[in-house]
């Protein structure tokens, strides 16, 4: 083992604890989702425990419960390593298994919309334990001996681990439908309905920031236009600004933007209807790719720091503009054929992803540790 990789092992995978976060906030948000409706319903959020296995209840649903906990498993190995290995490795991380999948069964007993179950804990616990024992099989090959370890000593600045992580979510974040093409970020029009719940009352902050709320085609287009280029630019150059002088830049921004439209195109295709795969590819839509391929073509080679800059600038542009005008009509309609279906669980990560990335990347973007100029 060369020295970096050994330095490395000794002090564990930065990368490895920063996906575990982000997989746990995932998990509270899939389990929790729609996060409306809270009651006490005069029950011990324990109770669950104590009562029969559910009488209906199907494969699938235990396939999803064991296959969405096995990364959980195997990321907290990851993480533990190499302070905590081998057996005490996996009894500590089915120990925590249980404990993250019993409490989010428990917080559900204030979910009218959710039903806690034992089932649903004995078999997140389980998937969590088949997680574990996969990633202490591979832990050592994968944290010490990995080619991709490797890449990402070669491509990626030192302080590059959580945003190799924030990197890897924006193409799952294409699966929630959006109104707008890397439109993230649209969070008014959910808080209006969190306000309007809560105060008994119909509450519209995007009509309050906006009193004239009509808007022609044109503007329409123009706005998915800005969204589209700005969404695009900031998430690709939060990418460049980590990248190391040496690293095939091109290739790997046509890859994380061949992973984001590819992962666009299915997820629609799935979710709604195979005629429905391209149905996102709208005039504003292309116009906005065009003018963001343009913007990261004269920006690919810029210094670092004006890389993060900017990539900061654009992001906080296709947020102000996303959050500012009316949901899209055309799109509105599209989403009443979508059924959420048994992917209530799927559909709530999804979404998580969808509104959170961009405020994830700007706390990332503003880390005091871009300041330093590491290469």
């Amino acid at each position: 083992m060369n020295a970096p990789a050994a330095t490395h092992a000794l002090r564990g995978s930065p990368v490895a604890r920063a996906s575990l976060l982000a997989y746990l906030l995932l998990i509270v948000y899939a389990s929790w989702f729609p996060f409306s409706g809270w009651r006490s319903s005069g029950l011990s959020p324990w109770t669950f425990l104590n009562l029969s296995l559910p009488q209906y209840w199907t494969a699938f649903d235990a396939l999803v419960n064991i296959v969405g906990y096995i990364p959980l498993g195997t990321l907290i190995v990851f993480s533990l390593y190499p302070r905590v290995r081998g057996a005490w490795a996996v009894l500590l991380t089915a120990v925590c298994g249980m404990l993250v999948s019993g409490t989010m069964e428990a917080v559900q007993t204030y979910l009218p919309s959710r039903v806690p179950s034992n089932l649903d804990l004995v078999t997140n616990s389980l998937g969590c334990l088949i997680g574990a024992g996969i990633g202490a099989a591979c832990v050592r090959a994968y944290l010490e001996q990995s080619h991709l370890f490797e890449l990402r000593q070669r491509w990626f600045a030192p302080y590059a681990s959580q945003g190799l992580v924030l990197l890897a979510l924006w193409p799952l974040a294409q699966i929630y439908p959006q109104g707008y093409l890397f439109g993230h970020g649209q969070v008014l029009p959910i808080f209006s309905d969190w306000l309007s719940n809560w105060l008994g009352t119909s509450i519209d902050l995007v009509a309050l920031l906006r009193p004239d709320s009509a808007m022609t085609v044109e503007q329409y287009w123009l706005s998915e236009t800005i969204i589209t280029a700005c969404g695009m630019t900031g998430a690709v150059l939060t990418m460049l600004c980590l990248l190391r002088s040496g690293a095939p830049r091109i290739v790997l921004v046509l890859c994380m933007l061949g992973a984001a439209l590819l992962v666009k195109a299915l997820s629609s295709s799935l979710l709604f209807t195979p005629d429905n795969a391209f149905v996102w590819i709208t005039p504003g839509a292309q116009g906005g790719f065009l003018i963001g391929l343009i913007m990261l073509a004269g920006l690919a080679f810029a210094p670092q720091a004006a890389q993060r800059r900017l990539a900061v600038v654009t992001l906080v542009l296709s947020l102000l503009v996303v959050n500012t005008i009316p949901v899209n009509p055309y799109f509105v309609a599209t989403l009443q054929g979508w059924v959420q279906g048994k992917f209530l669980n799927f559909n709530g990560a999804a979404q998580f992803l969808s509104l959170l990335w961009p405020f994830f990347a700007l706390w990332f973007l503003l880390l005091p540790s871009h300041k330093l100029n590491r290469q």
